[in-house]
């Protein structure tokens, strides 16, 4: 049976998903709640990460060896890093790194121990999809010259209350540590690191390596909430809870419907 996983790094993008899952019931795993049900036509899990690459670790774990799910797509909110990615941009990853890893010199910098790389790639095909679904929740944004999205994810006058004016799609290199960053100094330390990453997060690159380690497709889609600098700390909850949920409800509603199809 084909079950795909939407694993939430915040309470309320489970719960706004929550609240479309038919047929409902919950299993309790290593202090975890994870719904079973249907989202449409497919047979999901969903499920709340907990904060920090070993909580993410043991949830994608729990998943694979568990509920047998055949994909996973991790949903959050990540800082900006890219020249260009605002806040209220969505970045879609294609590869992840754990830019704290560091094992030297017994190994490279960021290279992960025994497996010989540091970046971590998604699964092309579902990745491709997911940004699809992103890019059609973005274009039904009321005023946006198309019809308004049947989720009703947000309307112009909203995203202006956080300065978001034209929201866009980002797909790239997606960088994962157990650290809020949120100073100025240290983001520009991963942009000379990694000139090209286009946002920073808690979680994404460890899901990353357990998908790896048990060969299961999966994709990262995160909301940008912040420029990842001293002023990431403004606003955060009511971003997540008025932008952020919302457009992780409409993208995996619009990503179900396109499997279905």
């Amino acid at each position: 049976m084909s079950r795909i996983a939407i694993v939430s790094a915040m309470a309320e993008e489970l719960q706004g998903l929550q609240d479309h899952l038919a047929n409902a019931r919950s299993q309790r795993r290593a202090g975890r709640q994870f719904w079973l049900g249907r989202l449409g036509e497919i047979d999901v899990v969903l499920v709340l990460s907990g904060i920090g690459k070993v909580a993410a670790a043991t949830t994608a774990t729990i998943l694979t060896t568990e509920f047998q799910v055949d994909r996973i797509v991790f949903t959050g909110a990540a800082g900006g890093l890219g020249a260009g990615v605002e806040v209220g941009d969505i970045v879609v990853a294609e590869h992840l790194v754990q830019h704290d890893m560091d094992a030297s010199p017994l190994f490279p910098r960021y290279q992960v121990p025994l497996y010989g790389i540091s970046r971590f790639p998604v699964d092309a095909a579902l990745s491709m999809q997911v940004r699809a679904a992103a890019q059609a929740v973005l274009a039904k944004i009321d005023g946006a010259g198309t019809t308004p999205s049947p989720t009703g994810v947000l309307k112009r006058e909203q995203l202006a209350e956080f300065g978001i004016a034209h929201p866009r799609v980002h797909s790239g290199l997606i960088l994962s540590g157990d650290r809020f960053v949120s100073g100025a100094d240290e983001s520009r330390a991963l942009r000379a690191a990694f000139p090209e990453a286009l946002a920073v997060e808690m979680e994404g690159a460890a899901v990353a390596q357990i998908c790896h380690d048990f060969g299961l497709p999966f994709a990262v889609l995160r909301t940008v909430s912040d420029r990842a600098n001293d002023s990431a700390h403004v606003d955060f909850g009511r971003f997540i809870a008025d932008i952020a949920s919302r457009y992780t409800v409409a993208v995996v509603l619009e990503l179900i419907a396109d499997l279905r199809d």
